[in-house]
């Protein structure tokens, strides 16, 4: 009997001592060796890929967001904003056709590719995105009529960008070469020069084209 309280008690010791080192280790000296390697290594983004204008954060180039007006339309959507690069629209948030942009969630419609709500929407996108740009409804690009899968994507089409670099000229009082200029300088090339598709970040656009309004 002793001898088995004896072992029993050895036991609990050793999984205490296990308990408290691993703890120490995963739990303390781990999180703060790759915490310190990611700030010394790539500070900007594991601080979320910040950027800033004036001195202050203006959001995150991993993450999308939506520049409006402070109206509404008739059914009390935001209204864009003609001064400003629009993203491509986002199923992210509990209202699926709603397009702005609602950075706590991250989500799709998940509507089939034969919804006639799905369908429906990408007709009314077609339609408000051409007469928002003046421009002909055949002329509006994929992505300006899609979500994408996370809802919160970062980038769009050069097509897009180029297509809104008239409206955004006219709006700020600028050239329309200067603009037009502006969006080829942020054309983003494939990744490694072959994954992926080319893309422009709109937040660095805009915050550029802020820069470009003050000159």
């Amino acid at each position: 009997m002793n001898t088995s309280v004896h072992s029993t008690a050895r036991l609990l010791g050793a999984g205490l001592r296990a308990l408290l080192v691993l703890t120490v280790v995963c739990g303390v000296i781990y999180p703060l060796v790759v915490t310190g390697i990611a700030q010394a290594a790539f500070h900007d983004k594991a601080n979320g890929s910040e950027i800033k204008a004036g001195g202050k954060s203006v959001g995150s180039e991993r993450l999308g967001q939506s520049y409006n007006l402070d109206k509404k339309d008739k059914d009390g959507n935001p209204l864009p904003d003609p001064k400003f690069f629009q993203p491509r629209p986002s199923a992210a948030g509990p209202n699926a056709e709603n397009t702005q942009y609602k950075l706590i969630v991250s989500g799709a419609s998940n509507l089939a590719a034969d919804s006639k709500t799905l369908l429906d929407a990408v007709e009314q996108r077609r339609t408000d995105v051409a007469a928002f740009n003046r421009v002909s409804p055949s002329a509006v690009p994929v992505d300006a009529l899609t979500a994408s899968a996370s809802g919160l994507d970062p980038d769009i089409s050069p097509a897009y960008a180029r297509l809104q670099a008239k409206r955004v000229a006219e709006a700020n009082g600028l050239p329309a070469g200067k603009v037009e200029k502006l969006v080829e300088d942020h054309v983003d090339g494939r990744v490694l020069g072959f994954m992926g598709e080319e893309r422009v970040n709109v937040l660095k656009l805009n915050v550029a084209l802020q820069e470009l309004a003050k000159k």
